[in-house]
């Protein structure tokens, strides 16, 4: 490894989460002195959050080689890389480990507000890239520091900010107000105050991506256990069901990521959940009961629930970055060269082009977005993507442009690519694929992906009918 440089100030790097870290490790490999803010109390503090989840990606797949090479004098050694770590294996047996290695470069409970030019708002021109970048944070107790920066890679991910319920993208009227009967998570029904929540309930979940399939099977598994009779599951779809909606199945190069898709459809054809296609979400009501009723665009008005689990994907919180001129993608929020590439109505996981500093890159030079918040509100993240993207990014800082140029990355296809699941991660978020040509809401019991009835019609792949 090469020394750090100390005449400069660091590159800082917001979030302590798997793609957070091995930007250290790659800077340091650079010569880089990193400073890692991270608002969480303890290193993927993200991660921690489920714990209970299983990766669909082995543990061949989601550690940086960069940051393997920083741990071996530690004695560190990976587990075995073909199999599948839970989110509590990721956070406890890697990423805690690497964050300790970098010691006093991470500083937790340093929650970001605010990144600027120093003497520098955003609309100022005249000697603006000569400036350092200044980056305010706040301290658990309240107090306010900020710290200069020759360059600031945000990794914050997207996990604090799930998008709603309402099929606008907006919550949908009154949910908020039913707040305390709807999550936005997978649920860890191996927790007894968790499992009794569910048990015996009607469930209505909503989303189609990874962290929904998950969900239907976890609740079709109560539903088979000992105390879990009367448990049902109503899977919100705002699309018509169609071949590609249960994943890759047996042909997915990520075979626990085809399992996942293979589960959620034996917990609808098993009965243990329905599945209500063509449904956009615009009111959240109660009925006599205290029990909630989902409310259609078209005014339909769906059979009470007890529970809500909305499932629709993730957005990036933007607002600390406000002052940086940024190049966003109108549409999903990513650096606009790299929107083309990971647009989900053109792409899944297995057909994103590798990218890096490049497309990276925004009007303010030196800022980059990277691992899942680098796309934005696109669902199609893995983890091996956000190594290859910080790596590259590592490299440009430290002027080796041969290097950061050289981006080379091969992904599994066919497949859910969007997040927690079964076999899921959190930097994968997972949106709700919608579409512009979604069929007439109805209540269907699926026996295969394609045959869920002549009127539920399938939505051509890559959005609107006729396109």
């Amino acid at each position: 490894m090469n020394a750090p440089a100390t005449t400069e100030p660091p590159v800082v790097v917001i979030g302590a989460g798997p793609a957070g870290l091995a930007a250290a490790a790659h800077l340091l490999d650079q010569g880089i002195e990193p400073l890692v803010l991270e608002a969480g109390h303890k290193a993927g503090a993200a991660v921690r959050e489920w714990t209970h989840v299983r990766l669909f990606s082995t543990w061949g797949e989601v550690v940086d080689p960069a940051a393997e090479k920083l741990l071996a004098p530690t004695g560190w050694t990976r587990p075995d890389p073909a199999t599948y770590p839970s989110g509590g294996d990721w956070a406890e047996q890697y990423l805690q480990p690497l964050a300790d290695v970098l010691g006093d470069r991470v500083r937790l409970g340093a929650a970001v507000t605010g990144v600027s030019r120093t003497g520098r708002d955003r609309i100022v021109d005249a000697g603006r890239e000569q400036q350092p970048f200044v980056v305010h944070f706040t301290r658990a107790d309240g107090r306010e520091e900020r710290v200069f920066a020759r360059s600031v890679i945000d990794a914050s991910g997207t996990w604090a900010t799930p998008s709603p319920a309402g099929g606008s993208g907006l919550p949908a009227l009154g949910e908020r107000a039913a707040a305390n009967r709807i999550t936005y998570r997978v649920p860890d029904l191996k927790d007894p105050a968790v499992r009794t929540r569910y048990a015996g309930k009607r469930t209505a979940v909503i989303g189609s991506g990874a962290s929904a399939f998950t969900t239907l099977a976890y609740l079709a598994d109560l539903a088979k256990s000992k105390n879990g009779a009367g448990t049902k599951g109503v899977w919100i779809l705002r699309r018509g069901i169609s071949g590609s909606t249960f994943g890759g199945g047996e042909a997915d190069q990520l075979p626990a990521r085809g399992a996942l898709g293979l589960a959620a459809k034996a917990a609808v054809d098993e009965g243990h959940a329905d599945a209500v296609t063509g449904f956009r979400t615009e009111a959240i009501e109660r009925d006599t009961d205290d029990r909630l009723v989902l409310v259609g665009e078209d005014g339909r008005r769906l059979d009470a629930v007890d529970e809500v689990i909305v499932l629709t994907g993730f957005r990036p919180d933007l607002s600390f970055l406000d002052e940086l001129r940024l190049g966003l993608d109108e549409r999903l929020q990513a650096p606009v060269e790299l929107a083309p590439l990971i647009d989900p109505n053109q792409h899944s996981c297995g057909t994103v082009y590798p990218h890096g500093h490049r497309e990276l890159s925004h009007p303010e030079p030196g800022v980059y977005l990277v691992g899942m918040k680098s796309y934005g509100r696109a669902p199609t993240f893995l983890a091996i993507t956000g190594y290859e993207q910080v790596r590259s990014v590592a490299a440009a800082i430290a002027g080796d442009l041969a290097s950061a140029g050289r981006v080379e990355l091969t992904l599994p296809e066919t497949g859910v690519c969007g997040g927690a699941g079964l076999f899921d991660a959190p930097d994968a978020a997972e949106a709700d694929s919608d579409g512009c040509c979604a069929p007439v809401p109805q209540l269907v019991q699926l026996s295969a992906p394609a045959a869920a009835g002549a009127s539920a019609e399938q939505s051509p792949a890559g959005g609107c009918c006729g396109s």
